[in-house]
């Protein structure tokens, strides 16, 4: 895989804006963003917007992790 950070809108913490990642696999095909901001993780498959994304809060992420 190749993760690229697409925009870098924090400073030192996250905020609503967050931080967008591009990820693409190995032979450079676009696979979506990883949104990652105060309220948890958005991914947006191929060209899905940010509000039609998957939304994971961060309880829901600890608990996917922690499994």
């Amino acid at each position: 895989m190749k993760v690229n950070i697409k925009k870098f809108d924090v400073k030192m913490e996250l905020k609503t804006n967050g931080i967008e990642f591009e990820v693409r696999d190995n032979n450079d095909l676009f696979l979506g963003d990883m949104i990652i901001n105060k309220t948890g993780l958005v991914w947006c498959e191929g060209r899905t917007t940010k509000a039609n994304g998957v939304k994971k809060d961060w309880a829901k992420v600890i608990e996917l992790f922690n499994k």
